[in-house]
Parts: C-alpha cells; structure tokens; sequence
C-alpha cells in the first residue's frame, strides 16, 4: 500500500492497482517551454536587489497552498515580491540570491514534475498530476522564467551551506516551515521587504501596460454591473456578475468586491453584500480585475438604482466629484504625496459648511480638529500595484510623506458617509455614501487617469444607466 494518506471518503490503493497506474501511458512531448514576456524586466529587477545587498545571501519564498476547509484549498496566489522578481505562478517556490562575488547567482528551488514515473501522480492529492495537474518542474521552470534551477528538497541543505559563507535576509510571514527554519532577525529582514517595497513604487512600462489592461476589464465588469442593474435584486448578484468578468478577463478579483447598497455605503469596508437594493438608493460599487498578471484596478463608482440622482444624492455626488477634480489637480511629479488629500479634504470641508453640517470649514480643517474626517474617514490615496495596497513596506519619507515621483501608481478615491443615526447631519441626508475611485499614473508632465473613459460624472452616469436600460 502506498505510505500517502487517504482521504476519510475514499478508498486505499493496493498495491496491485499502482503497479497497474504505472505502466501503459505514451512518453510525454517535451517541447521547450515559451519564455514569459519582458523576462529581461524580471532580470534587471534581481540584478537591482542584488546590487543593494551586495555580499549577502537573499531569500524570497512565494508561500504555499493555504487550507480552506479540512482538504480542500484557497486557490494560490503567488507572494507579489517573489512574483515581481520572477513572474513565477506556481507554489512552493523560493528565490535565493547568492551571492557570488560583486554579483548574485539566481537559483529557483522548485518540484520537480515526475510525470507518471513516480507513483504520487496518483497518490498525492496535493501535488499528484491527476489531482491538480502538472507542474513545469525544473527544466521548463528554468527555461520559461531565465533562472537556474534546483529541487526544493535540496533547499535546506544549500542554505546551510550558503549561510556559512555570507550573512542573509529573508523575506518573512510567506513560508512558515522558511520561517521557522532561519534564525529571527528582525531589523535585517525588514530591510529587505522594505527595500523591495520601494522598488515597486516606480513602476516600469510592462506594469503600466499591466494596470491599463486590468482597469480595462474593470470597466467591462461595470459596464456588466450596469447592465444587470434593473433586475438585480440583492447586492450580491452584483457581486457574482463583477465577479465574473474577474475571473473570464483575468485572474480574479484584486480585493473582495465592495457591492454596498443604500446605508451599507457608509461601510467602508462592506462585503458582506447580502441586503435587498431598494429603487430609489445608490449603489457604491468598489471593485477590481487582477489581470492574469496579477496587477489590479481599484475603482469605485457610485450609481443610482433608479437612473437619477435625488437632489440630496447629487448635491452629495456631485461635492465628492469636485473633491477629486482638486486631488487630479496636485497629482503631479515633485508634490507631496499628500498634497491630493489636503486639496480634496479643504473642497469636503467647504462643501460641509455649505450642506449645513459643518458650522465652519476653516476649523473643522484645523490640524488639532480635523472635524471632516467624521464624515470622509479616510485619505484618498494609496499606491496601486501587485497589491491593492501596494508597497505597503515602504518607509513613510518615501511613501506618504514622501513627493509624488513619475511612474507612480496610486487611487484617488474620496468620499463622503453620513450614517443614519448621526444626528449631527441634516435627516435628509443621512444614509447616503458616496465614493468616486480612480487609478492615475504621474507622468513627467503631470497625470494619466488610467480609468478616465468609466463614466463619472452626473450627467455621464445617468446616460450610462439609461443607455443599459435602453438595451435591456
């Protein structure tokens, strides 16, 4: 009998049967595999690590399968650091960058694929072929991503041997058995996630390229959303018909989609996406494509069920609308990071005082007071990439009180959210959430808003339902 477990449903494999599953199958082709695109960009971001760690030994994981529920899994997703130097898809892979001198000899340690000439392409139910397909083993890992490979059963001795000769860093909380296996050390290994964190604040033309395609899909997935609208009931078959296109024109969603209804948009975070629609609310749809290469959109419209604004709803639309033409309008090279927030909060502030909610805008934007946040609740960027969150490791002088710099990607996403029980606004407001999202790049010159053709205007938003209502 074979030493693999048996799943509790199923039934154990004699030993008759597997000498029976190893013989009778046609030798496999073994074409090359096709190199991925832009691998020399892959290169140059290794070499450029490399280059800040001279003399060390570097080590990024990609992570492993995570268990859903008893032996079934999450579907994988690469860890965005080892990705961004590898393009590399597949689990249980690590980077090591050794180094060699001046330079650093790139090794990928990977599963080798057996095929059927080992008995586990039947047996294991977590790497078997028959289980969950092949994988590209060593040879066509090496020749479809340009790096030198090794069986990752041989991981743990090379580093042993590697971490005689040269100090390390490793990249953490992406390979438990990793982790556990190398000595802590905090400060040294924050260094690298940091240090690959603001590598990825400048994107390259093959991520641009990337995030276009991915903002792209989203509109189509809006364009989805808009289409169902009049017969959509619930907000979750807002959810699955967004979901859908993620997952026809791209890899998934980049987050778990935002489909809030009426009070719910005052939820930043709602994803629960599980109430009734009423006619006459709003929808704040926040939702994103991961394209295949796992760059994502993150855009946010808010659309009325019915095809019109109510006048509260437009007067609140429309003051979040101006809020974002301000922040488009710092988004250029050499401002601060935060310079768009600070441009958008004084519009909100202004606003509120006019809406009869804020007695006085100039001390609500007061740094001690700070009153508009009880209604905005957050900044309006973030930087966009790998990660919805992108670059989250990167130090607060580079990042977020750091200056805008060109090729950076990031949102601009303000909002306004009155919540039903905050007496401090008007009643005929109360309930309503507004968010306006959109993707830009800083240009030379100033700004590219990626996702500039999704309608987003009033004007424009109306004539978009009216036009899927006009089909439907």
């Amino acid at each position: 009998m074979s030493d693999k477990p048996v799943a509790s449903h199923d039934s154990g494999n004699p030993e008759n049967l597997l000498r029976f599953m190893m013989t009778g199958w046609a030798t496999p082709p073994e074409p090359p595999a096709t190199p991925i695109d832009g691998a020399g960009l892959f290169a140059g971001r290794r070499q450029a690590l490399s280059q800040a760690f001279r003399g060390e030994t570097l080590i990024v994981p990609t992570g492993h399968e995570k268990t859903r529920a008893n032996d079934t899994v999450y579907r994988f997703r690469p860890g965005t650091d080892f990705y961004y130097l590898t393009g590399n898809h597949e689990p249980d892979n690590v980077l090591v960058l050794a180094s060699a001198g001046d330079a650093h000899a790139a090794t990928l340690y990977c599963e080798p694929n057996p095929g059927k000439a080992d008995a586990t392409f039947f047996t294991d139910r977590v790497k078997g072929e028959l289980w969950v397909g092949p994988r590209l083993g060593l040879q066509q890992t090496a020749q479809r991503y340009g790096i030198a490979t090794k069986p990752l059963a041989a991981l743990a001795d090379d580093l042993v041997a590697a971490l005689g000769r040269a100090p390390y860093r490793a990249l953490r909380a992406i390979d438990p058995q990793l982790d556990a296996a190398l000595p802590a050390q905090a400060e040294r290994d924050a260094e690298l996630a940091t240090a690959l964190s603001e590598m990825r604040l400048i994107k390259d033309e093959l991520e641009v390229g990337e995030l276009r395609r991915a903002v792209e899909a989203t509109h189509r997935g809006f364009d989805d959303v808009v289409r169902a609208l009049p017969g959509a009931q619930t907000e979750r078959t807002v959810e699955g018909v967004f979901n859908l296109r993620a997952r026809v024109d791209g890899n998934d969603t980049g987050y778990n989609t935002i489909a809030a209804s009426g009070p719910n948009a005052c939820t930043l975070h709602w994803t629960r996406n599980d109430r009734r629609i009423g006619e006459n609310e709003l929808l704040l749809l926040d939702a994103g494509v991961e394209a295949e290469s796992l760059y994502t959109a993150d855009i946010t419209r808010t659309l009325p069920i019915s095809g019109r604004f109510t006048p509260e709803q437009r007067a609140v639309y429309e003051l979040v609308l101006a809020a974002q033409d301000a922040a488009f309008a710092q988004c250029k090279p050499g401002n601060d990071f935060l310079d768009p927030n600070r441009a958008a909060m004084g519009v909100l502030a202004q606003g509120l005082e006019r809406l009869g909610i804020l007695s006085s805008a100039e001390e609500a934007l007061r740094d001690e007071n700070v009153f508009y946040k009880r209604y905005s609740l957050h900044n309006v960027s973030h930087m966009l990439g790998l990660d919805v969150h992108d670059c989250a490791a990167a130090r607060a002088e580079n990042y977020k009180h750091g200056k805008l710099r060109a090729g950076m990607t990031l949102t601009v996403e303000p909002g306004l959210y009155f919540q039903l029980d905050d007496l401090t606004v008007p009643a005929r407001y109360r309930g309503i959430g507004v968010r306006i999202e959109d993707d830009v790049l800083i240009t030379e010159t100033g700004v590219d808003v990626l996702s500039a053709a999704i309608p987003r205007t009033v004007e424009d938003v109306e004539a978009w339902i009216a036009a899927a209502k006009a089909v439907v």
